[in-house]
C-alpha cells in the first residue's frame, strides 16, 4: 500500500464550488449527482449498495461483455504508449481489470482515474496499484459536469503521444445527455478509444423494460445511500418518503427518486435556512435507461462512431467502443 497520494484538484471541486453548487441544488430542490458520494459514509453505502443490486457484481454474463470491450479497445492500439482517463471511475474495480489486461500485453501505461469523490477515487488509485504496482498514476479530483477545461487538465497530467482509451463506465445514466455528450465529444481526439457502458431497458417495448427494472432501484439498499444525503444536512429518515417513478426526458425515459416530506423541517446549510413543508420535493436521484439503438444514435450524433457493442443475455447492461469521426 502506498503511504501517500499526490491528487491534483480541479476548481470545480474548491470548496467554495462545492458549497455554492449545493445551496444551487437546495434552492432548486434538485440535487446533482456527485453529492451522493462525497463522504466516506456515501461512499460505503455506494459500494454496498453496487455490489448488492448492480447487474455488474450479480450478473455472471457482465463479466463477459466486459471483457470482451476490453480485449478490443487493447486490440485497437497498435501503439505501445496508452494513457487510460477513467471519467467518474467510482471505485476503479473495471478500469483495474483494463490495465491489467493492457499490462500483460506489454503496453507502457499511465493512468489518469477522475472522479468527483475523494474517497472512490482514492480506492480507484488503490485498486490499479494492486494489479499493476509499479504504474504511473494521476487522480484528478473534479466534477465532470463543470470542469470545462478538462482536455487541457488531462493534457497536462498525461505522458505526451500516447495513445488514449476514455473510459466512461456506468455514468450515462446520470447525466442529462445534452450536458455531458458534447463534454465527451470536445474531450476525445482523433485516434482516442471511448469505453463506456450503459444501464439498458431490457426487451423489445422501451418503457416495459425500464418498469422491468425498477426494482433494482426501489430497495433497502438505495434508500439508504440516497437518504445518507438529507440525513447529514440534519434531516430525519421519518420526515418523508423517499418515491420512485419512471418519467419522459426529451425523448428518454429515466427513473426518478424524489423524497418528498411529510412534515416541516428545516435545515440550515452554510447559514443559510431551507423550510420543507409537508408536501415539499426534493429530487435525489434520476437514472437513464437507454437501449442500444439510443446509445448509437446518441453518440452518433456527437460525431462518434460504434465500432463495438457488446450486451448481456438479460438486456440489462451493454458495453460500447466508440471512435470519434473525422470532422466530428
Amino acid at each position: 500500500m502506498l503511504s501517500t497520494i499526490n491528487v491534483t484538484v480541479h476548481a470545480s471541486q474548491f470548496p467554495e464550488c462545492v458549497k455554492e453548487t449545493l445551496l444551487a441544488g437546495l434552492r432548486s430542490r434538485r440535487i446533482a449527482p456527485k453529492f451522493h458520494y462525497q463522504s466516506y459514509k456515501q461512499a460505503q453505502l455506494w459500494l454496498a449498495l453496487h455490489r448488492a443490486c448492480s447487474p455488474a457484481w450479480l450478473d455472471p454474463d457482465c463479466e463477459r461483455i466486459y471483457q470482451q470491450g476490453f480485449e478490443a479497445a487493447a486490440g485497437s492500439l497498435p501503439e505501445r504508449q496508452v494513457n487510460v482517463a477513467g471519467l467518474g471511475c467510482g471505485g476503479g474495480y473495471k478500469e483495474a481489470r483494463l490495465l491489467a489486461l493492457l499490462a500483460a500485453r506489454e503496453k507502457a501505461l499511465s493512468y489518469a482515474p477522475c472522479d468527483a469523490s475523494l474517497p472512490l477515487l482514492l480506492t480507484a488509485v488503490g485498486k490499479a496499484q494492486e494489479t499493476h504496482p509499479a504504474l504511473p498514476c494521476r487522480p484528478l479530483l473534479c466534477d465532470l459536469a463543470l470542469a470545462a477545461d478538462l482536455p487541457e487538465i488531462l493534457g497536462q497530467i498525461e505522458q505526451p503521444d500516447a495513445r488514449r482509451i476514455i473510459t466512461f463506465f456506468g455514468m450515462m445514466p446520470n447525466f442529462e445527455p445534452d450536458v455531458i455528450l458534447p463534454k465527451l465529444a470536445d474531450l476525445t481526439r482523433a485516434g482516442d478509444l471511448l469505453l463506456l457502458s450503459a444501464n439498458l431497458a431490457p426487451g423489445p417495448d422501451y418503457r416495459a423494460g425500464v418498469q422491468r427494472v425498477l426494482p433494482g432501484y426501489d430497495n433497502p439498499p438505495t434508500r439508504a445511500w440516497l437518504g445518507a444525503f438529507l440525513e447529514d444536512l440534519g434531516a430525519k429518515p421519518d420526515d418523508g418518503v423517499l418515491d420512485f417513478s419512471i418519467e419522459e426526458s426529451a425523448g428518454l425515459l429515466r427513473i426518478a427518486g424524489d423524497f418528498r416530506f411529510l412534515r416541516e423541517r428545516e435545515l440550515i446549510v452554510h447559514d443559510e435556512p431551507f423550510v420543507f413543508r409537508p408536501g415539499a420535493v426534493v429530487r435525489l436521484f434520476f437514472s437513464y435507461r437507454h437501449t442500444p439503438g439510443l446509445i448509437r444514435q446518441l453518440f452518433q450524433a456527437h460525431g462518434f462512431r460504434v465500432i463495438g457493442q457488446w450486451i448481456t443475455k438479460s438486456g440489462e447492461e451493454g458495453v460500447f467502443l466508440c471512435r470519434k469521426q473525422p470532422g466530428g
